[in-house]
């Protein structure tokens, strides 16, 4: 009996080992890199990562307590389709997680309802936990659409991400002919956040532009906040080269079930990571170059669908 103990610990120390020598750690760590890169030029970026909840903790276990180094870097935590997958499938997993990190971190949570008469209810569970809620209807499943209200609509000035009561997710402009048109859509909303693409087509908005979008229709501030996938490289973006493939070049992993023009990328590889952050040419400097308060960081899961590989 006396060589248990020693052989127990050993084997949790082992695991320990494993788990955190992983590409989730990579993973906290590229995040990590883009809000000090973001920070060390505009103090006050707001960096929000979407999914990846388990990245908020000790070797991506909640029982291991918060990681203090990433719950710095990061203003939030963005959700999709917690309680509503289309039709009402709670995930008690993330739900179990988000609980822990409410405290540390604001909860925007994007769920996906089939039925619109479910909608009420996508956002009433939403607020019982004190996430803060967009609900998609059945027709706005490619954050196509801007809902005929607000959640929580509000005149107050929202400084920081923490002041938000409701955010708008509109990262597809197909429905607007010119950028005047997509701002002066936006433009006439009262949301509190507002998470939309730096590009429209292939045009970057400007900081005059983005400076529209700063005051709700009813005089308050509000942030303005560009999405950026951190976790795939996509075909339509300025950084793509012709020639470019899986496994072409080296860090171009493997194909995105469901989206053609998406490639899983070796995110922890300098190349990627180059275009992501780090100079002029960067992704993140682009996106403070235009005038955006923070980033909208998709795709951290990227770790768990490469985790095997």
């Amino acid at each position: 009996m006396k060589y248990i103990l020693p052989i127990i610990i050993l084997l949790f120390s082992c695991s320990k080992e494993k788990r955190s020598d992983n590409k989730g750690e990579k993973m906290q760590e590229f995040v990590i890199a883009i809000s000090e890169y973001a920070r060390g030029i505009k103090s006050d970026f707001i960096i929000i990562p979407q999914n990846g909840a388990e990245l908020a903790f000790n070797y991506m276990d909640e029982n291991d307590g918060e990681h203090a180094r990433y719950l710095g870097a990061i203003d939030g935590i963005g959700i999709e389709e917690l309680f509503y997958n289309g039709d009402y499938t709670p995930d008690e997993e993330r739900l179990s997680m988000l609980r822990k990190l409410k405290n540390h971190t604001k909860i925007l949570v994007s769920e996906y309802v089939s039925n619109n008469a479910n909608v009420p209810d996508a956002v009433q569970k939403n607020l019982a936990e004190d996430f803060i809620c967009f609900p998609r209807a059945q027709n706005d499943y490619d954050y196509l659409y801007i809902p005929d209200s607000v959640v929580n609509e509000n005149a107050n000035d929202i400084n920081k991400l923490a002041d938000a009561q409701n955010y708008l997710y509109l990262i597809s402009t197909g429905n607007y002919a010119t950028k005047q048109d997509f701002i002066q859509a936006v433009a006439a909303t009262n949301f509190d956040v507002v998470i939309m693409d730096l590009f429209f087509d292939e045009n970057e908005f400007t900081m005059t532009e983005i400076n529209q979008l700063k005051t709700k229709a009813d005089g308050g501030k509000r942030l303005v906040i560009s999405y950026m996938n951190v976790g795939a490289a996509e075909k339509y973006r300025y950084y793509w080269q012709d020639g470019w493939r899986v496994g072409h070049p080296g860090w171009l992993k493997k194909k995105y079930d469901g989206y053609d023009d998406e490639i899983w990328v070796k995110f922890w590889k300098k190349d990627w990571s180059d275009i992501i952050y780090g100079d002029a040419n960067s992704y993140t400097k682009k996106i403070i170059n235009a005038g955006f308060d923070g980033a909208y960081l998709d795709n951290v899961e990227a770790f768990y669908f490469l985790y095997f590989d």
